[in-house]
């Protein structure tokens, strides 16, 4: 089973979230309604709701619901770095804050405290209530100093001095030294000590260390048996302060704006402004104050003083705090707590066609489009194979690529590596920008850099989102291009849990595009037509919008149309007043959205055509697809864009059509089974409120969309539909 969080690592929250920096105003032609749109914070808010949903559901495998609880409070700790923190940064400095819901910026934030407030003791009473008590009747305790009796507490004692204390800095706060800093998302004890010769009461604060495990293992006796760090810790603040009366101690954990701006225009040197950006990233502003709810005014109030903190960023909550910590027990080796274990397959078209033979990547992409559907179909055995192929052909001349994130041991990267080193062109776009991955990017540059391959940092004012690679190769004394499209990210690591589609193709109108692509991405060409891509920021857009306006003609007309959609996002005014419109004029649509979605539908008069779902499970839903029913001769593109401001104008994404016919089935099925009454899914109602369906009026489980698809694709065999 792999211990990777399908919905909680950095990349989760950054998919969702967009910025304020350059969103457009609310669009308003008259014609519309002023209150058709969600409000995209409290959206995401419901999403993360949908996250803790899952962890209070007692029909999942219990470490797994110790797993969404984890991703949960993850999920939230980003939201508050870059939404939250984006929003009163423009408030602070003056700025304009669009809001597509016409409401004032304070009145925003207003309500995302009190939601956020509500979300937070949800998660905390989910543990306490649900999760923990579960966890001990499957023999895994999280206990308390109080539980323990005294040979436990003598081998803490043992385990205190001879692995924990060495390491601990208590940092005093009076007159000869002032408030420390607090670095963001550390969890911390405040303690209060007296003199006991003078009286006078002091204040310390101690850092829990984040090198050393959150909890710590108790003797055994017949169940697995675990103590919180820093409930430890607190119990021996006396060997800390010898000669000291400890008067109180309490948890208290700060969350601080770490988004990232760069005025890219004004700098000669990203890669070094953005070094130097990362670095002022570990000090920017208090946004959130975590207390456990028995600290006292005395301490919270130094504390928000300090810290300059109001009432309403103040979130007191029952200890534990921080349980994302529960990442650590989610690891442990109990496979009958977690979901049963599975085994990608290898499409059936990549597959030789004898067992004997080996796999050729590039005679099995020859043959036709080839769409792989991951983690379902293995990343190993396709992407990964399709560059370490071409890094060993001698055949192939050239290898061009986009990095937005991978993995700390790519495979993809060592490919790369290994092409220069043979001497074949070797171009990679590395997006240094990518939120939360900045430096790990920073050093796959440099490393790429040092081997002899072309590193290139996108465009200024742009992050390259796109999901792209081209192989060069000569076959016959003429050059063959071989093209891979995806949705995610070439990372083998999050490709195991993320839901994704990517195409292999050796058509050379797709060849031509990626070329041209990547030499607008490289040099100074300025693009304006593709002719199987879909390409932001200047095409995008407009691109999507022809064909919704079409189906929408084709419904006035009496003719068949149809739209189905699935995103991670769907935030975009334009898009969703063009899917408005297309409703009113009688089309139905259907609206797959993982996480934010602005759009209202049911509306009578507006939108009572427009279904719009969510499906949350093991496998993070990640892959978009745009499906357009075109007078019977459906347009289906996939690729890397969501439907937000920052996709459609700060980003160079890319979608692909569609051609194969037995691709469009799929794509179509896929949409079928998400959509069907009889698959679990979350409902989104007019009044912006998400209902989950996952059983029928009997009371039995609704068929799960991961698990069907799953079997689906294991019963492929050779001569099937791929």
């Amino acid at each position: 089973m792999d211990t990777e969080s399908p919905l909680g690592d950095a990349t989760l929250a950054a998919d969702l979230l967009d910025d304020y920096d350059a969103d457009p105003a609310p669009i308003d032609d008259g014609t519309l309604p002023g209150d058709r749109f969600l409000d995209r914070e409290l959206s995401w808010l419901a999403f993360n709701q949908r996250v803790l949903e899952l962890a209070e559901d007692p029909a999942l495998p219990l470490l797994e619901r110790a797993n969404f609880l984890a991703i949960f409070a993850s999920n939230l700790d980003e939201f508050f770095m870059v939404r939250v923190a984006g929003l009163k940064r423009r408030i602070d400095t003056g700025l304009a804050v669009p809001t597509n819901v016409g409401r004032a910026p304070l009145d925003v934030l207003a309500d995302i405290s009190e939601r956020a407030h509500e979300l937070q003791e949800r998660h905390a009473r989910a543990f306490r209530d649900l999760v923990k008590p579960d966890l001990d009747a499957a023999g895994i305790h999280i206990e308390g100093w109080n539980d323990l009796d005294e040979s436990d507490r003598e081998v803490m004692q043992e385990a205190f001095q001879t692995q924990i204390f060495p390491v601990l800095m208590p940092l005093a706060v009076d007159p000869a030294h002032p408030f420390p800093y607090i670095s963001g998302l550390s969890l911390n004890l405040s303690i209060r000590v007296r003199n006991p010769k003078t009286g006078k009461v002091e204040f310390a604060r101690l850092k829990v260390p984040q090198n050393l495990p959150r909890f710590v293992q108790l003797p055994t006796k017949g169940q697995l048996r675990y103590i919180p760090l820093e409930d430890l810790i607190a119990n021996h603040l006396g060997d800390l302060f010898p000669g000291m009366e400890v008067l109180e101690h309490h948890e208290f954990r700060v969350t601080r704006n770490e988004d990232v701006v760069i005025e890219e225009d004004e700098t000669e040197n990203l890669l070094q402004a953005l070094e130097k950006e990362l670095l002022r990233r570990r000090f920017g502003s208090p946004i959130r104050l975590e207390i456990s709810d028995d600290m006292d005014d005395v301490t919270l109030g130094l504390l928000m003083q300090e810290l300059r903190i109001t009432t309403q960023e103040v979130y007191r909550l029952p200890a534990p705090l921080d349980l994302a910590g529960l990442f650590e027990i989610t690891r442990l080796d109990r496979p009958e707590l977690k979901y049963p274990r599975r085994v990608p397959t290898t499409s059936v078209a990549l597959q030789p066609s004898e067992p004997t033979e080996a796999p050729d990547i590039f005679a099995s992409i020859s043959r036709g489009d080839i769409l792989v559907h991951h983690p379902y179909e293995s990343f190993a055995t396709s992407v990964q194979t399709f560059l370490e192929q071409a890094a060993a052909d001698p055949h192939v001349l050239a290898i061009k690529q986009t990095l937005y994130r991978t993995s700390g041991d790519s495979p993809i990267v060592e490919a790369l590596i290994a092409a220069a080193e043979a001497g074949k062109a070797v171009l990679a776009l590395v997006e240094i920008k990518a939120r939360f991955d900045e430096q790990a990017n920073i050093s796959w540059a440099r490393k790429l850099e040092k081997a002899g391959v072309h590193v290139v940092y996108g465009l200024v004012g742009l992050k390259t989102h796109c999901k792209l690679a081209l192989v060069v190769r000569q076959e016959g004394g003429t050059l063959k291009h071989y093209s891979h499209i995806g949705t995610g990210n070439y990372n083998p690591k999050t490709s195991r849990i993320y839901e994704d589609l990517g195409l292999f193709t050796a058509d050379d109108i797709v060849g031509k595009d990626l070329t041209r692509l990547f030499n607008e991405l490289s040099g100074y060409a300025i693009e304006k037509k593709f002719k199987r891509l879909l390409v932001a920021p200047l095409h995008l857009r407009a691109g999507l919008l022809k064909r919704i306006d079409a189906e929408a003609d084709a419904a006035r007309a009496g003719r068949p149309s149809g739209i189905r959609i699935k995103v991670n996002s769907m935030v975009d005014e334009a898009i969703i007043d063009a899917l408005y419109r297309a409703s009113q004029a009688g089309v139905p649509v259907d609206v797959w959205v993982r996480g934010i979605c602005s759009l209202r539908p049911g509306v009578a008069g507006l939108s009572e055509n427009i279904r719009v779902r969510s499906i949350l499970g093991r496998y993070l839903e990640h892959s978009r697809i745009f499906s357009f029913l075109n007078d019977g001769d459906p347009q289906v593109y996939i690729g890397s864009a969501d439907m937000m401001h920052r996709n459609l104008d700060r980003r160079v994404e890319a979608l692909v059509r569609l051609v194969k016919p037995e691709h469009l089935a799929e794509t179509d099925a896929l949409f079928e089974l998400a959509l069907d009454p009889g698959t679990s899914a979350w409902h989104l109602g007019p009044d912006g409120e998400w209902t989950r369906h996952n059983r029928d009026e009997q009371g039995k489980p609704l068929r799960d969309l991961q698990d069907e698809v799953w079997r689906q694709v294991s019963s492929r065999r050779r001569g099937g539909i791929r």
